[in-house]
């Protein structure tokens, strides 16, 4: 008696919706899929499947077991994609998206270690702060940066980052630090176009969260431009602290505000599914969340 069989086949007469369908799908003739559904049902002492000349359909138990089964075998599916993975020698074609600052700072001095210690796959990065769709686009995976929405992706977090409000000393020389986050709303400010929260700041401080409405002078959908500008004393900027961490370290910009605290996002890997993920994608990932796995971003 092979329970496992018997699940299986039962599953993918429910989700083929079909004896024949299944019988195509398992490699089996439509009798041995009949028995097996029909062996499980006895061994149960329940009925599963009401069958009609045109269609089935689940009982109330048929519906319940069908939801373990997919679980079970799921799982099973995932534990055999881990072992294989990690006994396969990684090679072939790996398609990524990163996004543009991260993936210039942070990624790209990774890529050459990632490519020594597994020297049979060949990485094809591609750099843009647009959502790509993974499946249509042909990506295996992506780097994001945010909160991620419920989606059917896969995720795993590598590190995080909070956003950081600044300023040069020569732009507050010139016209002061703010004292409180409403002080912002009357100053030149450095917009990057695609934050979430978009001109409405959102800071968390001692009296909770307060909103202001900014007025940039600058709206570009680049954080590296936003900052340059910064440096050149133009203005104020919320960016995250991958960006300016250094610029913090050496002084060349300063924390505003250090008693609010702005949003912190999340850094992850997402692919599209967590079903027979290959030796060289599962490989990239841990590579990722070890190196990245240390980052100070968020002190």
């Amino acid at each position: 008696m092979d329970k496992f069989l018997e699940m299986q086949t039962f599953a993918s007469v429910v989700d083929t919706g079909s004896f024949v369908r299944a019988a195509d799908a398992l490699n089996m003739s439509k009798a041995a899929v009949s028995r097996y559904v029909a062996d499980l049902e006895q061994r149960l002492g329940v009925r599963l499947l009401h069958r009609t000349t045109r269609k089935l359909s689940l009982t109330e138990e048929g519906r319940a077991f069908h939801a373990r089964c997919k679980v079970l075998l799921d799982e099973l599916e995932e534990a055999e994609s881990e072992i294989t993975a990690s006994s396969a020698q990684a090679s072939g074609l790996v398609k990524i998206n990163v996004p543009v600052s991260f993936g210039i700072l942070h990624l790209a001095p990774l890529w050459s270690d990632f490519m020594v210690q597994n020297p049979k796959v060949t990485l094809d990065v591609t750099l843009s702060d647009r959502v790509v769709d993974l499946v249509k686009e042909g990506y295996d995976l992506a780097v994001r940066i945010g909160s991620l929405h419920s989606s059917t992706l896969i995720s795993r977090k590598l590190a995080s980052t909070r956003m950081i409000l600044c300023a040069s000393p020569g732009y507050l020389a010139k016209h002061g630090a703010p004292s409180h986050p409403a002080d912002l709303a009357s100053h030149t400010v450095l917009a990057y176009s695609l934050l979430t929260m978009g001109e409405h700041w959102v800071l968390e401080g001692p009296e909770g969260k307060t909103s202001v409405q900014v007025h940039p002078t600058l709206r570009t959908n680049s954080g590296d431009t936003c900052r340059a500008v910064a440096l050149r004393d133009q203005g104020v900027i919320l960016q995250p602290s991958f960006l300016v961490q250094d610029d913090l370290r050496s002084g060349a910009l300063i924390e505003l505000l250090p008693q609010y605290r702005s949003a912190e996002f999340g850094i992850y890997a997402v692919y599209p599914s967590r079903q027979y993920v290959s030796a060289k994608v599962r490989l990239l990932i841990d590579f990722l969340a070890k190196a990245l796995g240390n980052a100070t971003w968020c002190a």
